[in-house]
């Protein structure tokens, strides 16, 4: 196959992956005929047909799913190069992503920000979410986790502190159904609680091992949505306490315990570690956490 082979592949990956014509055309800025050009030219030179054609668009064939998968791989791979090619500046400016919990973000945006005051030259992204970003994939120069330490092989984690739990209830709550006179008696009560029965965190496994279902009443997939619930009235429920020590209208009911905290780790990949931009954000974390 020629040179050229790669533009036609990546044309054909986009076809697959839209369903149509047009759609590969506008996600690679090219003219539809190219586009067709491209993919007629592959299925000449592999000899099958990687595509039925028909009114709705194209449908990739068992050879054309094949080619999909291969296809996607090699843009991973492409999309991780052009990363860490990007990465390697020796000035802490251009894209810093950095990826948390949501849950983290009344500690970690503050941060964000001053840091990106003290680097006018650096774009932060923070992305949020429940999967884990895939740093060998350049998805993320940094990620901040919790729970377990991090073992993928290629990635540098740093232990990064950790999280505090206690139990707390809105004001409004205690005066409608009383303070738990004992750990005991806490099982008497309403508590929020997530709506994952498998979630890991420590303080999750405690709650639902001492509360009864029956009691967690109000239950949420995103920590910000529980905290709002617990602060409405909803129930007890757990509580980073350095967050709850900034909200109003609260009342502890339970102290932390060792065993409900949470482990947070600091993650990069070995090949952007040493780059000066993710050097400084970890430097620059490790430092302002000793206040938190």
């Amino acid at each position: 196959m020629t040179i050229t082979a790669w533009d036609e592949i990546r044309t054909a990956y986009h076809v697959a992956r839209l369903g149509t014509v047009s759609g590969a055309a506008e996600a690679l800025g090219v003219h539809h005929a190219t586009v067709i050009r491209h993919v007629d030219a592959l299925e000449a030179a592999l000899g099958v047909k990687l595509f039925q054609r028909h009114a709705r668009g194209y449908t990739a064939t068992e050879a054309g799913m094949d080619m999909l998968q291969v296809a996607q791989a090699t843009d991973d791979q492409f999309a991780q190069l052009v990363s860490r090619i990007k990465g390697h500046g020796d000035g802490v400016e251009g894209e810093l992503i950095v990826t948390s919990l949501g849950s983290f973000s009344y500690l970690i945006t503050p941060a964000l920000v001053d840091f990106q005051l003290q680097h006018p030259k650096l774009v932060v992204r923070s992305l949020t979410d429940e999967r884990v970003y895939r740093l060998e994939y350049g998805e993320a120069h940094v990620a901040i986790r919790a729970g377990a330490a991090p073992e993928e092989p290629d990635n540098v984690a740093q232990k990064f502190g950790h999280q505090n739990y206690a139990i707390y209830g809105s004001e409004s709550y205690i005066a409608r159904f009383g303070m738990p006179e004992s750990q005991a008696d806490l099982q008497n009560h309403t508590f929020v609680a997530h709506d994952d029965e498998s979630m890991r965190a420590p303080w999750h496994r405690w709650l639902t091992t001492h509360i009864p279902k029956e009691n967690r009443r109000f239950r949420a997939t995103d920590d910000r949505v529980s905290r709002d619930a617990i602060i409405a009235g909803a129930g007890l429920g757990f509580l980073p306490e350095i967050c709850a020590n900034e909200i109003g209208g609260l009342v502890q009911v339970a102290p932390s315990q060792p065993d409900w905290a949470v482990p947070l780790w600091l993650v990069t990949h070995v090949d952007l570690h040493r780059t000066a931009k993710v050097q400084a954000l970890l430097s620059y974390l490790k430092e302002i956490s000793r206040a938190w």
